[in-house]
């Protein structure tokens, strides 16, 4: 007897025990001094996004103009030159001797020249004696005609003396001819000469072709010769980058270029330097679409950075305007695997957790595409939340 009253008083102890455990259970935790915020739309500046390449502004691909084995080159990948820098020797015999011959001709017609200015010197010395010996003649030949005309010299004499006067024209004439002769002579000396320094200049230049120089200021980046290979016209030798000068070549799609003008501003975000944000603007949009991607190429000028270079990865951001949207702080939301929410705070001051579409990121805030309402109450720190359903203050 005394067995089961105790059997029945612990079992209404044990009963006891869970009903309190229960009550217990069904009482919800509370957390104390939550932060919340209530919702509310917002204008925010909007955006529209486009992916590139950063490619130089001038990009120069370096190659012979003659054929010839390299004897040197002065460079290699990465390096920064200037303009006029010398870069790559090509050996060539051939343009030296053709300069060579030309510098000797050009001695030989400087050579005729001297002779054919002193051919002039005689001949204008000619000249101006045969020309005071015809003044001569024409004035004896006048005073014989006065005195013929008196009969005081006989017609021979006179006849003689007005023979001298022709002869004495004659070689004046004669005289006057062989300057001419003289000096078109000079003219074709001072013609051979100029072939003579054309010919020169020709033969530097092809000389010149052995040497290869930088155009521009730049970086080399790539070098596809090597000394003792064969230079031919048109095989790329050196590629150079202008260094100072750098673009962002973004695909912008067709439905959003008519948006943009020349001059507009635009972010451009570089993730291979930490996500360095560099303000741009655009220089050129290449009028023809690509008709697989159907977009349009935009190029945005970049400010100077050291680091910079062909091929990087980039994003510019384009001004859209403003629109009205629901932002959250980013300590605000909860990532559940694949899903993202929010603790929602509803009427009683249970958070509720609610999955949430999330858009563009501003800084601290982030854009909120669906699943809360302008009012609702959100907890801005999800991290003071342990689970779902537990009662904020």
């Amino acid at each position: 007897m005394k067995i089961l009253i105790s059997f029945f008083a612990l079992a209404l102890l044990a009963t006891s025990c869970a009903k309190r455990q229960q009550v217990a259970a069904e009482q919800p935790a509370i957390v104390k001094n939550v932060p919340t915020e209530t919702i509310k739309l917002v204008a925010t500046d909007d955006y529209y996004e486009a992916v590139g390449t950063v490619r130089s502004k001038t990009t120069t691909t370096l190659s012979a103009k003659i054929v010839g084995t390299i004897t040197a080159v002065r460079v290699s990948a990465g390096d920064r030159v200037r303009a006029g820098q010398p870069l790559i020797q090509i050996e060539n015999r051939d343009a030296r001797a053709q300069v060579e011959r030309a510098e000797a001709g050009l001695r030989t017609a400087q050579t005729a020249t001297e002779e054919v200015e002193k051919n002039i010197r005689v001949a204008a010395a000619a000249q101006a004696a045969a020309e005071a010996q015809r003044q001569l003649a024409e004035s004896t030949l006048k005073r014989y005609q006065a005195l013929l005309e008196r009969k005081s010299v006989s017609p021979q004499e006179f006849d003689e003396t007005q023979t001298r006067f022709k002869v004495a024209a004659a070689e004046v004439e004669r005289a006057e001819r062989m300057l001419q002769a003289a000096q078109a002579r000079r003219a074709v000396v001072l013609a051979g000469i100029e072939q003579a320094k054309s010919e020169v200049a020709a033969a530097q230049v092809m000389a010149s072709y052995a040497r290869i120089v930088a155009p521009i200021n730049g970086v080399v980046t790539a070098k596809q010769a090597e000394a003792g290979s064969m230079a031919a016209p048109g095989t790329p030798l050196l590629t150079l980058e202008d260094g100072a000068s750098y673009r962002l070549e973004a695909a912008v799609e067709e439905s959003r270029i008519r948006n943009l003008r020349l001059n507009a501003q635009a972010l451009v975000i570089i993730d291979a330097l930490g996500g360095a944000e560099l303000n741009g603007h655009v220089v050129e949009i290449v009028p023809v679409a690509d008709p697989a991607s159907r977009s349009y190429i935009v190029k945005i000028a970049l400010p100077p950075h050291r680091f910079l270079r062909s091929g990087l990865f980039g994003k510019a951001r384009f001004s859209a305007g403003q629109k009205q949207m629901i932002a959250v702080p980013n300590q605000a939301i909860v990532q559940r695997g694949q899903l993202t929410g929010v603790y929602v705070v509803d009427q009683n001051s249970f958070a509720r957790l609610r999955l949430i579409s999330l858009g563009k990121a501003h800084g601290s805030m982030t854009d909120v595409l669906s699943g809360l309402n302008d009012g609702e109450r959100i907890v801005t720190s999800a991290a003071l939340i342990p689970r779902e359903g537990v009662k904020v203050q």
